[in-house]
C-alpha cells in the first residue's frame, strides 16, 4: 500500500505521523488563503483562531510538502485516523498532482490526497471566509486553544516555508501585522500597569472611557490586570 498526503499548514513543519518519504514541490490552481476557523487546536468556540486552507484559482502555485506512507492497509489506516482528528475542520479531501521544482509539466506524484474545506458558510461551519488583513491579524494574535496560540501558528508557517525555499506573501504579510498587533497589545498592557499601580486602585473594575483598542482586546487585557470580589 502507498499512501501519499500534501500538507500546507501545520503539516509542513510538524507532521505527527510516521512516514516512510518527504517530498517538498507544489501543486497547481491552489493557493493559500486563512480563512478557515479552528476551535479545538489553536482556539475555541468561542475566539476561534485562523488556520489556512486551499483556494481554487487557476495559475497559480502552492508550496509544501508531500508526504509518503508505505506499508500494511493498517498502516495507512493508522495515519488516516490520525489525520482526520487533526484536521477536523476540514469537510472535503481532494486529490492532485504534485510536481517537483525544475519541472512543471509533468507530475511527480498522481493522486496525492489533501485536505480542504468548502467555501461555504452554510455547508461548512467552519468556513469563515475571507476578512481584511488587519481584521485577520487581530483574530489570529488573540486566539489560542488546548494546542497552543494561533500566532505561533502563523509565525512557524512563516519559518517552514522560508526554510523549504518557497515564502508565500500573504503569510509573509499576515505575519508582519501580526507582530504590530501583539506590539500595541503589549504597550497597552503595560500603560494599563502603570495607570493601575499610579492610581492605586481598589475597585473591582476600571474600563477608560475611550481606547483605539478593538472591544474583544480590552476584554482580554483586562482580567490579569484587575482584581474582582468574585
Amino acid at each position: 500500500m502507498v499512501f501519499w498526503i500534501f500538507g500546507y499548514g501545520s503539516l509542513v513543519w510538524n507532521p505527527g505521523f510516521h512516514y516512510d518519504e518527504k517530498v517538498i514541490g507544489y501543486i497547481k490552481d491552489y493557493r493559500r488563503v486563512f480563512d478557515l476557523a479552528c476551535i479545538d487546536h489553536r482556539g475555541t468556540p468561542e475566539r476561534p483562531a485562523r488556520t489556512c486552507t486551499l483556494e481554487s484559482m487557476e495559475g497559480t502555485v502552492c508550496w509544501g510538502a508531500a508526504y509518503c506512507v508505505r506499508g500494511t492497509p493498517e498502516e495507512e489506516i493508522k495515519a488516516m485516523e490520525y489525520l482526520e482528528r487533526r484536521e477536523c475542520e476540514y469537510d472535503q479531501k481532494t486529490y492532485v498532482n504534485f510536481y517537483k521544482e525544475g519541472d512543471d509539466t509533468k507530475a511527480a506524484i498522481t493522486g496525492v490526497m489533501v485536505f480542504t474545506s468548502t467555501p461555504d458558510k452554510e455547508s461548512n461551519k467552519y468556513y469563515l471566509g475571507p476578512a481584511p488583513l488587519e481584521e485577520m491579524a487581530w483574530q489570529i494574535a488573540t486566539a489560542d486553544g488546548p494546542c497552543g496560540n494561533n500566532r505561533d501558528y502563523i509565525f512557524l508557517l512563516e519559518k517552514a516555508l522560508s526554510t523549504i525555499g518557497h515564502e508565500d506573501e500573504l503569510v509573509i504579510e499576515l505575519a508582519k501585522e501580526v507582530r504590530k498587533v501583539l506590539t500595541v497589545m503589549e504597550a497597552s498592557c503595560s500603560s494599563m500597569e502603570k495607570n493601575i499601580d499610579t492610581k492605586k486602585l481598589t475597585g473591582p473594575t476600571h474600563i477608560p472611557l475611550k481606547s483605539n483598542l478593538p472591544e474583544t482586546t480590552i476584554q482580554q487585557l483586562l482580567p490579569p490586570l484587575v482584581a474582582t470580589d468574585s
